[in-house]
Order: C-alpha cells, then structure tokens, then sequence
C-alpha cells in the first residue's frame, strides 16, 4: 500500500507561508495524532490531502514524499494513485445534503457469496468500456453525418434562394434547409431512389424567364385570311380560257395597243355624241362608228367589266396582306418570345407567298384584257405555303393572353419545376448523405442498445452484490446511541440515504447533529467495498467539533474502533479532552514501547505559529512532552507559562508571541473553576478580584492585544510589551499564587521538574 511519508514543502497555504519539513522531525507512521489549536493549520492539510482523495491540484506550492522516497508535486495530484478519504469542513459540505435539500450517497457492502459474481461485474465492466467506447465513436459519426448533411442542406438552398428570390411575396425568398429537406425527400417519394426527370437547357432558360417575368397586357389576335389558291387559280384558268365573240376588226384584234385606245375613243365619242373625230376634227367615215360598236360590243364590255371586277378582288386581297399587321415581340413574356419569332416568321413568308402570287394573277388577268378574243392559259400554279401560318401565331398570343390571366400562378410553376429541377441536380447525394445519416443513427442504437444491456445486467449484479440496507441500519443504530433517541433516522432511497426526523425529511439540523451524521456516515463509508480500509489512508480534521462531552466519548470510541485497522491514520485536533484519549489509545499499541521511535507505529506532531516579517506563520513539531505526560492541557499551559517566566535566558520577540494565547488560556482555565458564577468575557471575571490594578491591568492589556487576530504591528501593539513577557508572565503566577496558594504550590511542584529538565536540556 500507499503511505504518506512527510510533508516536504509548503508554500502560500494558508498560514503556512514558507513551510519545510522540519530536520530531525520523524516521519509519519501508520497512526498520526497533530495537536494544534484553532488557527495552525490543521483545516489546511486537511484540504490540502483531501486534494489527493480528489486527484485535484491545491492552492499555493506543495511537495509530499510517498513511501519515503517519490516526492509529489502539487500540480501532480491528479495523477496520483492514493487511496484515501478525509474528513473535515468540506466532506461535510458535500455529503450532509439534508442541509441543502439532498440526499447522501449509498454505503455499499459486499453481500454473501459475491466473489463470482464481482469478477462477472469486472469483466462485464470490461465490456461495458469497450461498448461506450464504440457508443462515443457512433455518436461522433452521427454527430459528424448529420451535420454534413446539415450543411449540405445549408448550401442548396442558398442556392435554390438566390435563384428565385424576388421582390413581393415570394415563398423562395425565405427558402431555408428545412425546405430542402422537406422538398428533397417528396422528391425521393415521387421518384423512389432515382432523381426526378431533368429540364433540357431550353425548358431552364424558358422557366427562368418565366420567373423573371412582370405583368403585361393583352393583345389582340391577328385577324387575316390566307386567299383560297386552289379556288383562285381555277377561277383564273376559267375567265383566261373564255373568248368574246363578236364582229371584230382585223386590224384591232392583232393590235392589242391601237385596240385600247380606240375602246376609249369610241366612249368618249359615244358620251359627247360627236359626228366628227375628236382627234383630227374630221368627219367620221359613214358606219364607222357602227363598225366599231359591232367589234367592240356588250358581251366584250361585260367581260372586261368581270375582268376589273376579279383584278379589283385580288388587288384588295394583296392589300390586306401588305397592310397586316402583327404585334412586337417585346410585347409579349420573354419565354414567348422564340415560340412568337418562329411563327411570325412563318406566317411573314407565307404573306409574301402569296402576295407575289395575286400580283402574278392581276398580271395575268390584265393581259387577258388585251387578248379578250383569244383563250389564254394560266401559267400560274397554286402556291404551297402552311396554311396554319396565321393560326400558329394567334396561338402564341393566346398563350400570351393566358399568361396574363395566369400570371402569378404562371411565375410560381415556374419557380417550383426550377427549384424541383435544382433538387434533382443534387438528389443523388442527397440520398447518400440521407443514407449515412441515418446509418449512424442506427449505430448509435445499437451501440446504446448494447451499453444500456450491460449497464443492466451489471446492476443487475451489482444488486444481488451490494446491500447498502445493512449500512443504513447499523448508522441508525450509531444515531440512537450518539443521541440518546431515535428521531433521526437514515432512510434507504434508491439513490442513497435521506434523513428524515420523526418520518418526515429533517431540516434545520443542530450544527451538533450535522457533525454526528456527517462523522458517523463517514466512518461507516470506509467499510464500502470501494475503499479497502487496511490499504488506504484515513484523514480526521476536529471530528468532534461541536459535540458534548457525553457524545465526544461515544465518537472516539467508534472512531477507534472503525479506524484502527487503517493502513495509515491521521487525526488533527484542538479538543484536548479527544486529544488525551487519543494518545493514550496510541501509547497502548503493540509496539509503541519500542526505544527506537522510528519502529513505533503511532507518531505525535503539534502545529505551533510564530510571527516574523508582520505575519503570522505555522511550523510542524513534535508533540510537547508536557502534552504527553499531563492529563490535561491546563497541566500544559501552567508548565509552559511557569517554565517561560523563569527561563535562564528570555525568548525572542517572536518566540514571545505565543505567550499571550497561553496565558490567556490558562487564566480562563483557573476562573472557570475558581469564579464558575462569573460568566462572560475574562475582563468580567477579573474586574472585581482584589489585586494590584496594575498589575490587573497589565495582565489583561497583554492577553487581550496579543492572543487573537491574524496580524501584528498595528499602531496600538507595542512590540516592547511583548518584550516584557517574563515580568507580566510572573504577574499571572502571582495572581493564581494569590488566589489560590495551595493550589499553586501543587502546581508548580509539577511544573519545576519540567523547568529543570528543559534547562538541562
């Protein structure tokens, strides 16, 4: 096992300023007893081993040696393995929970026949590691999937957001990685595992203009009709094929030319009536005018009338082809646009068609005008043009049109078939890191599943092991005795103890109760299977502080018999009366005879302060021989103030410091027994005892200014009283001698071989 050998070095713990182990102070032994008064230290080494219990690093510099040879640092406390627990102020802290609404932890024992089954726990326990180490592993690779598709999520829909984000209402505007989420597994649905179809570059660039898009007007359709070629040249092969028959003149009929002009002429003569030539002015040839009626007759003239007519009807026709009209294109929504081009396009050369067609037509039929006598053939043929021209284009205005009915529902399709065509860009690893995902979440149920199935089967165990019942019943028992009732109980709960008076949770518990709980739980915990007792090392800091004498008693002795089979002990007191019991327990180990000292098993050590530089500082000694061989510490106090006022030679001005704490002690030592009626401060017990005032006075001034407080130096401390320690020392003898003579001769019939021998020595 694990011992602690010395306290090598402290530094800035506490009162211990500058602290080395003492040459010539023996090490520690197995048992330890530290006897210092309120104010040396003793909380501070206390705090600073309960560091090692707690494998944490203490305040200030610190040095320990282990097993006589490996010095410990401070800071190397975590690391080190010791097995040990401390009682003092912090334990209480910490484990009395009823004073602050908790409950203590459980005592475990080992239970019958648990040999077996404590190697099962171990190797379970094994497991156990093993299955939280693969647990953390698993947790750390969902942890890690789940936020790569986290941010996965994150970066598309940012994408997706920039895309289609727009002014106004706009669901994409707040498009975030919930939506992603959302729209890419509906997605995986509609689709199962594969990405849905793809838009081609031509369906992208339409939609986005789709989404670009603001509102416009209606327009109107393009009303226009192709002429019918087919009905057009039959009519024209007809009346080109149709002849006049009449009287004609040869000489007209050959020249078409002359044949015109002189058709006008004979109207103009006809209209005026005139008998002579309206050209030459002569008289007209007899039947001349009948010859030419007869060749120019009204069959001829209604058929060059039907001629004017049917060139009339196609000039018209040609007219509204060339006056057509179409709208812009900027008028209609950009993704229109390409489909409108190509039909206005188409429907541009389908008008050109056929207006070169109807001149070719009027052209024909003027010539037939000319050669109203003959059958002419018509070398025109039907044009072949798409004859849906007109309504390809209408049906790009009408789309138009609905698009502006349906503007809003228009842009939002557009925008949902983008974002959905986004999606399908990156659904593949979306699945994947979905996938991943939700292996790793199944790894961590695995995993937790196998951790939660040893964890259950080591409670299991561990409850057919442990039983912290008994240790509940055996302090309730200690409780009973200590207090002399049993209203305060420990109750057994599932996660340790609560303490309860008269069957209801206590509260307000006397500072009394506290140290008795806290002290006998303390105690009963280094029976649990946790702590091997004759290995470890067992720490108690004033373990009976606030107990009354009856109850002092009964903790010493379970002290006693709970600690004497520890692998090392150390005890710290100011208790005298607890101090005297436990040196007369350590003076009667086997062994503690022995003359050599460092073969004895129990050890005895004082804190003693000193002040030097305008501070108080504490130093480590062996115990006083006069605090070993008295009976009580009054024995002590006398011989020291009596050795002090007749040294040969006066102690230092810093040895001198401790003398006022001891007179003091002793003065209230002697009036508790000589004035008990007298109650209150010292001043009061002595203010009305007939003595020399000064002498009074001097003795109070130097017990009151020097034996409290933590610093020296103040401008109302005289140094130079201190230096007239041995004369006012003198006066405090004097008063006891005055008081009570006998009494005083008794003591310093004790006192006087001490002085000797000190003087000897």
């Amino acid at each position: 096992m694990t011992r602690i050998t010395r306290i090598v070095h402290l530094r800035d713990c506490g009162i211990f300023r500058d602290f080395e182990w003492p040459e010539g102070l023996g090490d520690f032994g197995r048992y330890n007893v530290i006897y210092g008064w309120n104010g040396t230290g003793k909380t501070t080494l206390s705090r600073i081993l309960r560091c090692l219990e707690k494998r944490t690093v203490p305040a200030g510099q610190v040095t320990v040696v282990l097993d006589g040879e490996e010095e410990v640092q401070g800071d190397e406390f975590p690391s080190v393995s010791l097995s040990i627990r401390v009682f003092n102020r912090e334990f209480i802290v910490e484990n009395v929970f009823p004073v602050r609404g908790g409950d203590l932890p459980p005592i475990f024992v080992l239970g019958a026949e648990s040999v077996e089954k404590q190697k099962e726990v171990e190797r379970l326990k094994g497991e156990r590691a093993t299955a939280q180490s693969k647990l953390d592993s698993a947790r750390s690779a969902k942890q890690k999937s789940e936020k790569d598709l986290d941010q996965f999520c994150i970066d598309h829909a940012k994408v997706i957001k920039d895309t289609l984000r727009s002014s106004g209402q706009n669901p994409y505007n707040n498009y975030d990685k919930a939506d992603f989420k959302r729209d890419a597994e509906e997605a995986m649905g509609k689709e199962g595992v594969g990405a849905p179809p793809r838009l081609s570059d031509v369906e992208r660039e339409t939609l986005l203009a789709q989404h670009r898009a603001t509102p416009k007007p209606k327009l109107q359709e393009v009303m226009y009709t192709l002429p019918d070629f087919e009905k057009l040249v039959a009519r024209l092969s007809a009346i080109l094929a149709t002849t006049v028959i009449s009287e004609a003149i040869e000489s007209l009929k050959k020249d078409h030319v002359l044949a015109d002009w002189t058709r006008q002429g004979l109207g103009l003569h006809r209209d005026r009536k005139a008998g002579r030539c309206l050209f030459c002015e002569q008289p007209l040839p007899k039947d001349r005018l009948a010859t030419l009626e007869a060749h120019f007759s009204a069959e001829y003239e209604q058929f060059i009338q039907r001629l004017d007519r049917l060139i009339d009807e196609i000039r018209a026709s040609s007219r509204a082809a060339a006056a057509l009209r179409v709208p812009n294109k900027a008028e209609l929504y950009d993704d229109l646009a390409e489909e409108f081009q190509t039909a206005e396009a188409g429907l541009r050369e389908v008008v050109d068609v056929a207006h070169r067609f109807l001149d070719a037509a009027v052209q024909a039929l003027t010539g037939k005008k000319r050669l109203a006598f003959e059958q002419v053939r018509l070398e025109l043929e039907p044009p072949r043009v798409d004859a849906t021209a007109v309504e390809k284009l209408n049906a790009v205005i009408r789309k138009h049109n609905q698009a502006c009915d349906d503007f809003q529902t228009r842009v939002d399709g557009a925008r949902q078939r983008l974002a959905l065509d986004m999606i399908a860009a990156e659904l593949g690893d979306f699945v994947r890191l979905k996938n991943d995902a939700q292996q790793a979440r199944g790894d961590v149920r695995t995993a937790e599943q196998q951790v939660q199935c040893l964890d259950a089967e080591i409670a299991r165990l561990e409850r057919e092991i442990v039983e912290h019942r008994q240790p509940a019943e055996e302090l309730n028992e200690d409780l009973r005795k200590y207090l002399g009732h049993d209203e305060l109980r420990l109750e057994i709960k599932a996660t340790g103890y609560t303490i309860t008076r008269g069957g209801v949770p206590a509260q307000a518990l006397s500072e009394g109760e506290v140290t008795a709980i806290a002290l006998l739980y303390f105690l009963k915990s280094l029976q649990d299977r946790r702590f091997d007792l004759t290995k470890g090392v067992v720490v108690l800091d004033d373990p009976v502080s606030s107990l009354d004498a009856n109850a002092l008693y009964l903790a010493f002795g379970v002290i006693r018999e709970r600690t004497k089979d520890a692998g090392q002990l150390f005890i710290f007191t100011h208790n005298f009366t607890f101090f005297r019991q436990v040196r007369n327990w350590f003076h009667h180990l086997k062994g503690q005879k022995k003359k050599d000292v460092s073969q004895r098993p129990a050890r005895f050590y004082m804190l003693e302060c000193a002040a030097g530089s305008g501070q108080r500082f504490s130093t480590m000694a062996p115990l006083d021989p006069l605090l070993e061989q008295y009976e009580s510490e009054y024995h002590y106090l006398f011989s020291r103030i009596y050795r002090e006022a007749f040294a040969s030679s006066p102690a230092g001005l810093e040895e001198n410091y401790v003398l006022p704490n001891m007179a003091r002690r002793l003065l209230e030592a002697f009036l508790a027994f000589r004035r008990p009626q007298v109650s209150g401060e010292l001043w009061e017990k002595v203010k009305d005892i007939n003595f020399d005032e000064a002498k009074k006075l001097r003795i109070l001034r130097f017990v009151h200014t020097y034996s409290h407080g933590d610093t020296i130096g103040e401008p109302e401390h005289d140094p130079s009283v201190l230096g007239e320690a041995r004369s006012i020392l003198k006066d405090v003898l004097d008063f006891i001698n005055d008081q009570d003579a006998e009494h005083f001769a008794a003591m310093e019939a004790i006192a006087r071989p001490s002085e000797e021998e000190g003087d000897a020595t």
